[in-house]
């Protein structure tokens, strides 16, 4: 019987050496296929990298134009108004700019759907639209209650020249408000010694690890009223004699539309299409929202979570919300 592999007449030398040169003919084939493999992932991981930075950089919203037509500009305030949230002042500023200043635009729709936030923040979009009006006097703008139009979402709507409302939308909510704890019976039961070491008499204003102290309320109330004052004073300009002499008002009480209507808060019943096709007469409407990219959602919850570190170290542990 032959010996099928040729190797076996060889010397024994001669096949060893053949044996060599194929295991490495071998290896180098199979190192080759593992280059490729790791060449291809690497390719593909890249790739991917692009695709990662093309989404990041994305622009807010694709080209809003339409064609030379006029169009209802609408700028939506949705939930809380926060320098980090996509409702900040920053947001909607611009947002609000972009409309006016196209040329195509026949009036502006603030639609709000917000329990309020920053009196800081809505105090700025309360003056942007009051200037962009001054500015662009025939460019008309309206603000549009959703489900809720309360506190701060109320103070930027009371900058509009009218507002309207469904009949079920919460509406008002004039007032400020402030939250805090006091823990002093809680770490006198457990045993704990508070330990606070501050440069400054009033360095531990309002530490709810301390008893009440009368001074301190009536410095914070005194604050809060100020705040407060400034909201009324804004309601009042906006809405001027439409609104009615009522106490309650301002009192931090919320109405629905339709109470409101009476109340004067709001102008009329109506939803944003009802206001682009029958008040500024042009039913083609164009989003000017800004909306946060990923990337700066990522970089703005990173500097608000060092901002409140920061407050916390430094002994401020509450902000005042129109809410």
């Amino acid at each position: 019987m032959t010996d099928p592999s040729p190797n076996s007449k060889l010397p024994d030398d001669e096949r060893w050496a053949r044996e060599v040169l194929s295991k490495l003919a071998f290896a180098a084939v199979t190192e080759q296929r593992r280059t490729r493999r790791w060449g291809i992932f690497f390719k593909l991981l890249f790739f991917a990298y692009l695709v990662l930075l093309l989404v990041l950089a994305w622009p807010d919203s694709l080209d809003t134009t339409t064609g030379g037509k006029r169009h209802t500009a609408l700028v939506r305030i949705d939930g809380l108004i926060a320098s980090n949230t996509e409702a900040s002042a920053k947001n909607v500023i611009e947002a609000l700019r972009k409309a006016f200043e196209d040329e195509k635009t026949a009036g502006v729709i603030v639609q709000i759907n917000s329990p309020g936030g920053s009196p800081v923040q809505a105090g700025e979009v309360y003056d942007e639209i009051q200037r962009l009006r001054r500015k662009y006097p025939k460019i008309p703008v309206h603000a549009v209650a959703s489900d809720v139009c309360a506190s701060g979402g109320y103070y930027i709507a009371a900058a509009a020249q009218n507002i309207y409302a469904n009949k079920a939308s919460i509406v008002g909510s004039i007032g400020v408000r402030m939250d805090s704890f006091g823990f002093t019976d809680a770490i006198a039961k457990l045993g704990i010694e508070r330990r606070a070491y501050t440069a400054g008499n009033n360095k531990d204003f309002l530490d709810p690890f301390k008893p009440v102290n009368p001074a301190e309320v009536q410095h914070l109330q005194g604050m809060l009223d100020a705040i407060h004052q400034q909201f009324i004073a804004a309601v009042r300009q906006g809405r001027g004699e439409r609104l009615k002499d009522n106490p309650e008002v301002f009192s931090g009480l919320m109405w629905t539309g339709e109470q409101s209507v009476e109340l004067g808060l709001v102008d009329a019943l109506g939803n944003t299409r009802y206001v682009a096709e029958e008040v500024i007469g042009e039913k083609t409407v164009v989003d000017y929202t800004k909306h946060t990219r990923w990337v700066e959602r990522l970089f703005d919850g990173a500097e608000a979570s060092l901002g409140a570190a920061l407050l916390k170290v430094l002994g401020i542990d509450g902000m005042a919300q129109w809410r």
